[in-house]
């Protein structure tokens, strides 16, 4: 008897939780609705299918949008600036920049119902930011032009065609590409010195290409093997053919990095940018990042069969690291131009 009251008292308990956040997503819907709308900076219809999220909305929930697009130093030096006058009410921005917007005091906290399907690393404990997608590094192989596609750093040496890694010490998909390299080979945030090392085998063996990864050298042939991040990748593979490539995740090592939301203290529509933050973390709203390339955080979401297949099996991510120590890598970063030039590019031939 006693187990059997104790079970109905769980279960009398897991019922009133449900209740009581059903009730707050209804009371937080009704004081959305009462705003109307939502301006949001960053979050363009064209990058990662916000523009199903932002429908969505509209035909759910009554809710217009608008966005004005940036960049993430954008978007955090817009909420600090106009305080007594925003004109956005959410942001989406890297990883690197979640901590810095807290810090300048320009976010508010809300914790989304699926708060815990989301990993500890990839939010902040008090809801001010959480990672809704994500991006890893990844090789991309043309087939017509490598027999073996690369499923490691390792095979990569084992190669004869040139490797594409773009820009080193400016984009951060080509500074991203050194750290996984770095993390594969016993490095991380703080010793870049294993990713450099690397990266300076291959200008010995002159297996460096400087060519932009970019969709139209692809698509030309101009590309072997380019190292991006893996939404890219996938989006490039399938605007080009789907069968001229390869995408890959590196088995010996990869860096996992995503963007967030961030809700502006000082937003006129808050309730608005909260329930957009609510839909962006349900199952419908990450599914609509899937369809755009973008990785949902939210492993426990079952996307639909077109949807899976644009994207990689989760088996491809089994070592693959997030970026804990951000001073560390920021200083590393900083630093980074000056070692690529004396240890790499010196030994291109």
């Amino acid at each position: 008897m006693k187990r059997l009251l104790t079970t109905v008292s769980i279960a009398t308990i897991s019922l009133s939780a449900a209740v009581h956040a059903s009730d707050k997503i209804d009371t937080l819907v009704k004081a959305a609705q009462s705003e109307g709308q939502v301006y949001s900076v960053g979050m363009p219809d064209s990058w990662a299918n916000w523009k199903d999220t932002w429908s969505d909305l509209k035909t759910k929930y009554k809710i217009s949008h608008q966005d004005t697009d940036m960049s993430s130093a954008q978007e955090v030096a817009k909420f600090a600036a106009e305080k007594s006058n925003a004109t956005a009410d959410i942001g989406d921005i890297g990883f690197a920049f979640a901590r810095v917007a807290v810090k300048k005091g320009v976010t508010q906290p809300y914790k989304p119902s699926t708060w815990n399907d989301i990993p500890g690393w990839a939010k902040d404990k008090d809801g001010n930011w959480m990672l809704a997608y994500t991006g890893t590094i990844a090789f991309i192989s043309n087939n017509n032009l490598v027999k073996n596609p690369p499923h490691s750093w390792a095979d990569i040496l084992k190669g004869h065609y040139k490797v594409t890694v773009g820009d080193v010490g400016t984009a951060a998909q080509a500074n991203n590409a050194v750290l996984a390299a770095a993390f594969a080979n016993g490095g991380d945030e703080s010793n870049l010195k294993p990713g450099i090392e690397y990266y300076s085998k291959l200008a010995k063996q002159n297996r460096l290409s400087f060519t932009d990864p970019s969709l139209a050298n692809l698509e030309k042939g101009e590309v072997e093997v380019a190292i991006m991040w893996d939404f890219n990748a996938l989006n490039y593979r399938d605007k080009i053919d789907r069968s001229r490539f390869t995408v890959t995740i590196p088995q010996d090592g990869s860096v996992i990095s995503g963007y967030t939301t961030i809700i502006n203290k000082y937003a006129k529509h808050p309730n608005a940018a909260k329930l957009a933050r609510e839909y962006i973390f349900s199952d419908a709203g990450q599914i609509n990042l899937a369809r755009g390339y973008a990785r949902p955080i939210r492993t426990n979401v079952k996307l639909p069969k077109d949807v899976q297949e644009k994207l990689l099996p989760n088996s491809e991510y089994s070592n693959v690291h997030p970026i804990k120590d951000f001073k560390a890598w920021e200083k590393s970063a900083r630093k980074l131009p000056r070692a690529w030039q004396e240890n790499v590019l010196i030994n291109q031939q």
